[in-house]
């Protein structure tokens, strides 16, 4: 999840937890208010009769000593004015039925949602009443309860809950919403380290971040530039070290060539000489003997073509000589006829040339050759024939595109079958060759599937990578 996502989360979750809070908070003082209204109504209401009560019994002049009681006047529009909103009040004297009096019960707010009333009532419980004697000083006079209907009730704490509620939460949508932009513009820094850093995964080792306004983003920023110079510096010194190790190694193999073909060649040429000799002078009296020569003849030869395979495979002074194109024209010829050389081919190897391979430098032509060289075999070692009988056919592609940075594509393309991503993950020795003289002069190689085998493609800028300048370390 993103940094900004997951800020943007929290924050809805503490605004919404204190909305909650809220909510539960307006809730309780709702309850208290009703309670409050209710013991206040029951104070009122007492007092009114009360004074009903002793103007009754100073009328009667006091000469009864049974219980009196008020005037049944008292349900009248002056007591209700005395009794909250959604209170009922109940007298109930001493020897009488008792009688309520309820005040706008069905006019107090609208109706709450069945969630909400199961939600209070199971949260809350019922509302409490309230009752008082008529007079302390006559007890028996009668008592009068005041106590909430219990759908009024819960039309008022809904009322109060919805519009204290719709405040809070503009109020906290509004507060997030601006604090989500806030913090969007504070991290907005992370988001353009994190794209640097993608960029210096990818090879781009000469960004520079902006300098930041925050403290530590700017401390950040500073030393992904200071990563980033220490790679380049490190990258352009590794390829410089491997391309001069593929030139030693090219000396190695010219020198190994040299002495394979003066050294060993002339041992065979020496041998296949001495066999043929044996051979003329032991074909009367020894026919055994000539056999025999004749067997070391074939033995030589076979050995002569393996020196000559060998050499053709170390030997890159051709490409002094020829050039790159015909070195590559005489690599596909050879890995044809060695194909037609085993009977029944299994590959046809051909060759396409786009642009002029002649401008292409003379270190660069080398590892091209051996790149193209490198392919062919691996193309060579995993071709099949195609199911209809035919050899599977492999495709040399080269592309020197001068006007594109002076870019030269090559491209190897066969019908053999294979998967993509056991040769990408290959551990061989000829993968990873490829790839280190790729990296070495600053291109890329990727492996795919094509139609019925592998693609390898490989771009190479035929102008070096260059050293980058050491950057100053922050202070």
């Amino acid at each position: 999840m993103r940094l900004l996502a997951h800020l943007i989360l929290r924050l809805v979750g503490v605004v919404l937890l204190c909305l909650a809070c809220a909510i539960g908070w307006i809730v309780w003082e709702a309850k208290e208010g009703i309670r409050v209204e209710t013991e206040a109504s029951a104070a009122r209401v007492a007092r009114d009769l009360q004074a009903l009560y002793w103007r009754q019994l100073l009328w009667r002049g006091g000469l009864e000593k049974t219980p009196l009681l008020p005037l049944p006047e008292w349900q009248t529009v002056q007591t209700l004015r005395v009794v909250s909103p959604g209170i009922c009040v109940t007298f109930a004297p001493a020897n009488g039925d008792p009688k309520a009096l309820c005040s706008q019960v069905e006019g107090v707010g609208a109706s709450p949602p069945a969630w909400f009333a199961g939600a209070y009532e199971t949260a809350f419980g019922a509302h409490p009443s309230a009752s008082l004697p008529l007079t302390v000083r006559q007890l028996q006079a009668g008592t009068i309860t005041a106590a909430p209907e219990p759908t009024a009730a819960l039309r008022q704490v809904w009322g109060q809950v919805r519009i204290v509620t719709g405040i809070a939460a503009a109020m906290a949508a509004g507060i997030g919403l601006l604090a989500a932009l806030l913090i969007g513009h504070a991290v907005m820094p992370a988001r353009t380290i994190a794209r640097a850093l993608r960029r210096l995964e990818s090879g781009e080792y000469g960004l520079r971040l902006p300098a930041f306004a925050t403290a530590e983003f700017r401390h950040i920023g500073r030393a992904v530039d200071d990563l980033a110079g220490r790679l380049a510096r490190t990258t352009a010194e590794r390829a410089a070290l491997t391309k001069r190790l593929f030139q030693v190694q090219e000396e190695e193999r010219r020198a190994l060539a040299r002495d394979l073909h003066d050294e060993f060649g002339q041992c065979l040429t020496a041998t296949a000489a001495l066999a043929a000799a044996i051979e003329a002078g032991a074909e009367p009296d020894r026919p055994d003997l000539a056999a025999q020569a004749r067997s070391v003849s074939r033995v030589t030869a076979r050995m002569m073509e393996s020196l000559k395979e060998a050499l053709s495979r170390l030997r890159s002074q051709d490409l002094d000589e020829l050039g790159l194109e015909a070195s590559l024209a005489q690599l596909v010829s050879g890995w044809n006829a060695r194909s037609r050389h085993r009977g029944q081919p299994r590959s046809v190897f051909r060759l396409d040339v786009a642009g002029n391979l002649a401008a292409v430098p003379a270190q660069a032509a080398v590892s091209v050759y051996r790149i193209a060289q490198e392919c062919l075999t691996n193309a060579a070692r995993h071709g099949l024939p195609r199911a209809d009988g035919r050899p599977a056919e492999v495709r040399l592609t080269i592309e020197h595109a001068e006007a594109a940075e002076g870019r030269l594509r090559l491209v190897v393309e066969d019908e053999g079958g294979g998967d993509p991503a056991r040769l990408d993950c290959a551990t061989g020795r000829g993968i990873l060759g490829i790839r280190e003289r790729i990296a070495s002069l600053g291109g890329s190689l990727s492996i795919a599937r094509a139609e019925r085998g592998l693609r390898i493609a490989a771009v190479i800028p035929l102008r070096g990578p260059r050293l980058v300048p050491a950057v100053p370390a922050a202070a």
